[in-house]
């Protein structure tokens, strides 16, 4: 009895491989979760830094902006605003009595449903698109506080062709980050600056889906010069992003 307790136990071949191959994915688990724990340090650092070199970025055109502002007023001139490069667009009617153009033009321009917004960089095809559907949509020239505030109170992101909430800077990574776009505040700099990659943000950017606003609309079918909704706001988009928003 004593012979038998002293030899050794032999512990089949299989167990032992199965032992082996566990402790290999604990160790590389263990392994994978440090590199992933340094990347996300590293990454929160350069979030951080390209923050800081967007807000002063943005300061100094603002700054730039009152200069030349009251260098106009000094001379008795006036401040011609740069031209705008981004619109708004908020579709504010439904489809009764729609011409099939203006129905498609509409689903182009990813504007499905009523108090839909997308974001459209200005040129000669979206002006005229634009022209053709101008009684059911509004739009003007968004600035920065309006596209920061859409992004984070209403940003969702289209990943694997599915609407993705955007939660975490690794979702716009995963999608843009070929781009050089790892994070939220990069893409409302490309979206803001309408930069070489704005159409590949743009299309990230699932369409926003806006509340009724506050106090309502006057009239629908009437332009915004004759005291209406539809047609071009301009700089006046801001004040209704923020009713919707």
């Amino acid at each position: 009895m004593g012979e038998e307790a002293n030899k050794a136990i032999i512990v089949p071949e299989s167990v032992l491989k199965k032992q082996k191959r566990e402790e290999e994915w604990a160790l590389a688990k263990k392994q994978a979760l440090e590199v992933s724990k340094t990347k996300s340090r590293e990454n929160r650092k350069l979030y951080f830094k390209r923050a800081q070199q967007y807000a002063k970025e943005y300061e100094e055109q603002e700054k730039q902006a009152i200069s030349l502002r009251r260098e106009a007023k000094l001379k008795g001139g006036f401040y011609v605003e740069p031209e705008a490069k981004l619109l708004f667009i908020i579709r504010i009617r439904g489809i009764n009595a729609m011409h099939p153009k203006t129905k498609k033009i509409l689903q182009l321009l990813r504007l499905r449903q009523i108090f839909n917004g997308v974001f459209l960089k200005v040129n000669k095809a979206t002006l005229n698109m634009l022209h053709r559907v101008e009684p059911y949509v509004t739009y003007g020239y968004p600035n920065l506080k309006s596209v920061r505030e859409l992004i984070y109170k209403r940003g969702f992101g289209k990943v694997d062709k599915q609407r993705t909430p955007l939660t975490d800077n690794t979702i716009v990574e995963k999608v843009l980050g070929k781009h050089d776009i790892i994070c939220t505040e990069d893409l409302i700099h490309e979206i803001i600056t309408v930069g070489p990659h704005f159409k590949e943000a743009n299309n990230f950017l699932w369409p926003f889906q806006l509340s009724a606003p506050l106090g309502g609309l006057k009239k629908k079918r009437n332009h915004f010069v004759e005291g209406g909704d539809a047609g071009n706001r301009e700089n006046f988009i801001n004040e209704l992003i923020r009713r919707m928003n």
